[in-house]
């Protein structure tokens, strides 16, 4: 299986692909500082509503993903990262789709999600797997003294 669950001996690879603090925003938005640090992450993921996990191709470590349960009925897919070697071959959206389908089996009605408005290439991917827009915040999120937008997309499963 594709998606396996991220455990702590996992930490220190997030660590090193988070390697900017342009990325650690894109990626993390305000939840993590810059550097990442593995404290940060454990934090992170104690908490009882998230699910990490890491995704292998052809058996290669190529990305993390995680699903935030909101509540019975409702999940939010975050975090979503792809290794440099993996970028622009599909990958992200074969990610998303193992977690699309796991997030059906767990009985989720509708995902969400945030993303940048300057992340084009995540947006076109999560437009492809159904994701639509429905709503856009242009004051909440600044990095390096420049306002970001934050746009929600929701699909239903």
């Amino acid at each position: 299986m594709p998606l396996v669950p991220f455990k702590t001996a996992d930490f220190r690879q997030l660590v090193d692909w988070i390697d900017s603090p342009e990325l650690n925003y894109l990626w993390g938005g305000p939840a993590y500082d810059y550097p990442l640090t593995q404290e940060q992450i454990r934090q992170h993921t104690e908490q009882s509503a998230v699910s990490p996990f890491l995704f292998y191709h052809d058996l290669k470590l190529a990305g993390f993903v995680e699903l935030f349960h909101q509540s019975s009925e409702v999940a939010r897919v975050c975090r979503v990262f792809v290794d440099d070697k993996f970028r622009g071959q599909g990958v992200a959206q074969t990610m998303l789709y193992e977690l699309i389908a796991m997030a059906k089996e767990m009985g989720y009605r509708q995902l969400d999600l945030c993303v940048f408005a300057n992340n084009a290439s995540a947006i076109r991917c999560y437009q492809a797997l159904g994701f639509a827009e429905y709503q856009r915040d242009h004051k909440s999120r600044e990095f390096s003294g420049e306002k970001w937008t934050l746009i929600f997309m929701k699909k239903t499963l």
